[in-house]
């Protein structure tokens, strides 16, 4: 896949004198990495904002979450299977442990610091990561090619953090390739970055959705498939790291992600 530029074009009429113009110099700017790293200054200031929020909220809708799903579990017990009103506790209960799942995610997203960081393999936390859901990948007719540079120094970081950011990368492919398709996972170096590249064969992302797809609770998957929040909690992860997120899709096409980890301590 082509790298997308971002250029700012300057065009000057050269002259030899105030009433003579003997051409036209074009001057083309690289753009790229500043836009992108005023959108991730952006995105981490308001994800920051979010993230207070939502540690106060969570913590505020998780008692009476765990008082609803308590009693809807006692009274199950004491019904006979027979009863009607069965059915409706049940989903209750099923209910308030989603709810419950998503108060645990906004928890989750709101501790972003505070976590030990050593010398990390990526491509071992990879392989991990990859075992953990491969054979999900593969019921759903989802081939994985992998190309890891063995040569990689180690990343300083939280593996358990790291891997968190990868399983979500991969069930995004998952999701995006319901009718089967290819995982491909490649690692290589770019000066002082580690940079791993997650790229599937599925659907696509609109440049619309790009957009937002690291805000907490934004999803294109409908409300059963998830909570909206793997990106932002994955976008937040990298942040800490001192790395970069990026993606690039086009629908119909496909989608990567890649990821720029530096090799030393970031600077919290």
């Amino acid at each position: 896949r082509g790298e997308r530029l971002i250029v700012n074009l300057s065009i000057v009429p050269r002259r030899h004198s105030p009433d003579t113009n003997s051409g036209t110099l074009l001057v083309l700017e690289d753009i790229t990495e500043k836009v992108q790293l005023e959108d991730q200054l952006l995105q981490a200031e308001k994800l920051s904002s979010v993230g207070l929020l939502a540690a106060g909220i969570a913590h505020e809708v998780n008692t009476p979450i765990a008082g609803i799903s308590s009693y809807a579990q006692m009274l199950l017990k004491d019904l006979p299977e027979s009863d009607q009103r069965k059915p409706i506790l049940e989903k209750i209960e099923r209910q308030t442990f989603r709810a419950a799942e998503i108060v645990n995610g906004l928890l989750n997203f709101a501790r972003m610091n505070g976590t030990e960081f050593h010398e990390l393999d990526i491509n071992q936390l990879i392989l991990e990561s990859l075992s953990l859901l491969e054979h999900q990948l593969t019921e759903n007719g989802i081939s994985i090619s992998r190309s890891l540079d063995a040569s990689l120094p180690p990343v300083y970081g939280n593996g358990g953090k790291l891997q968190q950011v990868f399983v979500n990368l991969f069930l995004n492919a998952r999701d995006a390739m319901p009718s089967g398709g290819e995982l491909r996972v490649r690692t290589g170096m770019n000066e002082s970055m580690v940079i791993v590249d997650v790229e599937d064969t599925g659907m696509g992302i609109s440049q619309e959705d790009i957009k937002r797809i690291y805000d907490p609770f934004f999803t294109t998957k409908g409300a059963s498939r998830g909570t909206g929040l793997g990106l932002a909690i994955s976008y937040g992860i990298v942040q800490e790291h001192g790395g970069r997120i990026l993606v690039d899709s086009e629908p119909g096409k496909g989608t990567r992600f890649r990821l720029k980890l530096p090799t030393r301590q970031p600077v919290i």
